[in-house]
């Protein structure tokens, strides 16, 4: 019969290598000493193997004792956390999150989100932080955050991620402006309008653009200008909404005035398909439960893309500009 072990017998070699006595494990579990070396001898001998070598100062494991309590480290943090998570799924989850997400669709879309979600869990409170550089989550005491963009480069692997929703940055202007310059038929006329930036990075004026239905053919870039840019997005909406230009924007930002034909899509076969809206979190061996929630909760809630849900115009391409 080949030998085994219980928790018992892997709690008890970790309490005597802790202790580095049999005396002080037995006074640790509220035990006679005897009771410890009598048990500890009784797995020796179930094993056949020396656990601990014992001198007049001190108990020290052996090459196969030591072996065998790395192991059971790593078995005891197992039942551990799987009895903390039977526990969990039993009690309404109580505590802290802290997440941080951009300013626009922390506003617009996740601020709402959250208020449900901690209505359904009383116990929780959310603490949401919006900011326009993302946090170093684990070093600033963040749970997670909801980011757009996907992460790269090397803060990429500190991290889980997990996209919530699709999203796109799409080409709009105002009826206002189209009826006064025209209406771009092709991406390369693009060049001769007045086109409103978001000076956000370092190629701001190149617009990447690709066919949503026909992406595996790349992406069309062109470089693009105009008499007025911004570092804030709000403030090229706002130029855009009277009438000053065309902006490339993210279709949950501008889905209330389009759906109010405020603005209609320029080239709308056509986006930027770069701003997917993602769950960023630290790596972590066990994710608490309220964490787990919310997350489920977000992707549950942003799945449908509630920003598409509503028609809205297009502009008609070619339309001659009037004089």
């Amino acid at each position: 019969m080949q030998p085994h072990l219980e928790r018992a017998d892997l709690e008890l070699l970790l309490a005597i290598r802790e202790h580095g006595s049999l005396a002080g494990a037995a006074s640790a579990a509220d035990v006679v000493p005897s009771v410890i070396t009598k048990r500890l001898a009784a797995l020796e001998t179930r094993l056949g193997l020396k656990l601990f070598q014992r001198t007049t100062r001190r108990v020290v494991p052996t090459a196969e004792g030591e072996a065998l309590c790395e192991r059971a480290t790593g078995l005891l943090a197992g039942f551990q956390a799987m009895e903390a998570e039977l526990q969990e799924r039993h009690q309404e989850p109580v505590g802290r999150i802290r997440l941080a997400a951009t300013f626009g669709f922390g506003r617009l879309w996740l601020g709402p989100a959250i208020a449900e979600f901690q209505q359904r869990h009383p116990k929780l409170h959310v603490q949401l932080q919006l900011t326009e550089q993302l946090p170093d989550l684990a070093v600033e005491g963040f749970d997670a955050a909801v980011w757009l963009w996907q992460l790269r480069g090397p803060r990429a692997s500190e991290w889980t991620g997990r996209r919530l929703a699709r999203n796109q940055r799409v080409l709009v202007a105002a009826p206002e402006y189209l009826r006064r310059r025209g209406t771009p038929a092709t991406v390369e006329e693009l060049a001769a309008h007045d086109c409103l930036v978001v000076r956000e990075n370092e190629r701001f004026d190149v617009w990447r653009l690709q066919r949503e239905r026909e992406r595996e053919r790349g992406e069309v870039r062109v470089r693009v200008g105009g008499p007025l840019s911004s570092n804030s997005g709000e403030l090229v909406r706002d130029w855009c909404l009277a009438g000053h230009g065309i902006m490339l924007r993210s279709l949950w930002d501008i889905a209330a005035p389009l759906a109010a034909g405020e603005l209609v899509r320029v080239l709308p076969g056509y986006a930027m398909t770069d701003a997917d809206i993602h769950w960023l979190a630290p790596h972590s061996a066990s994710t608490p439960k309220r964490i787990r929630l919310l997350a489920d909760f977000l992707a549950e809630r942003f799945r449908s893309e509630p920003w598409k849900l509503t028609p809205v115009p297009a502009a008609r391409p070619g339309s001659r500009p009037r004089r």
